[in-house]
């Protein structure tokens, strides 16, 4: 499993072990966790759950939910499996190792109602790829690409099922694009800005199996302060 360290979330109430060298999360699944609304009784998957950061963060804040974390790297979900034991979630959490183009309805409890997804979000022949194997995976589209993600979502959800992912804002024809053709009708968009006046580089997005269309522009998020802080509202994703 490798040298891992220790961080603390949500006031110490969460505790994530993560890999020293290798795939680490980062802001990214803060802020994505921090835009799901579930309900009682909902079953959400989490694609990609690498360390599990975003499962446990669902978990935590939702007792009456079921999450599946779907991780195609083993070592990534032994990590995830530990965490969920350490933070007394197994009830709420299962970790699959499993690639999410091979999951099917049947080998979960019923069909997901919200599927969240922090996917690769590099094209494969786009800037360098890592020389760790584990982070290339994580960031580059290798195992898996954006039209095969939301074909699998697709085929997870039934209609009015949810779709919410993070990506990067220049990507987001591609998103719409993808998402249509998949019958996930897009409904809602944040844009992310690292600091206020700066170019957006990431957008929340969220679709609906089999929705209507009309879709929500919703305020920006803006990460940092001028002198480097985070902003009110993401502090508050950390703590509360």
């Amino acid at each position: 499993m490798g040298l891992l360290t220790e961080d603390h979330f949500l006031n110490g109430k969460i505790c994530i072990k993560q890999n020293k060298v290798g795939y680490r999360f980062s802001v990214d699944s803060m802020l994505l966790a921090s835009h799901v609304k579930a309900a009682a009784g909902d079953k959400i998957i989490d694609i990609g759950t690498g360390c599990g950061i975003i499962s446990l963060i669902l978990a935590y804040r939702n007792p009456e939910i079921k999450i599946y974390g779907i991780e195609i790297q083993k070592s990534l979900a032994d990590i995830a499996a530990l965490n969920v034991k350490n933070n007394c979630l197994e009830k709420q959490i299962e970790i699959i190792c499993t690639d999410i183009k091979n999951l099917k309805r049947n080998m979960l409890s019923g069909s997901p109602d919200i599927i969240v997804c922090n996917p690769p979000y590099r094209k494969v022949k786009s800037g360098r790829v890592n020389t760790n194997n584990q982070r290339a995976l994580a960031r580059h589209e290798i195992m898996i690409s954006l039209p095969e993600i939301f074909e699998s979502a697709s085929s997870l959800l039934d209609i009015s099922g949810k779709f919410i992912m993070i990506y990067p804002s220049e990507r987001i024809a591609d998103i719409i694009a993808h998402m249509r053709y998949s019958g996930i009708e897009p409904k809602y968009f944040r844009f992310i800005y690292s600091k206020e006046n700066s170019e957006s580089k990431l957008v929340i997005a969220e679709g609906i199996k089999g929705g209507g269309p009309g879709a929500k522009v919703a305020q920006p998020l803006v990460i940092y302060k001028n002198d480097g802080s985070y902003t009110v509202e993401v502090e508050n994703m950390f703590n509360q």
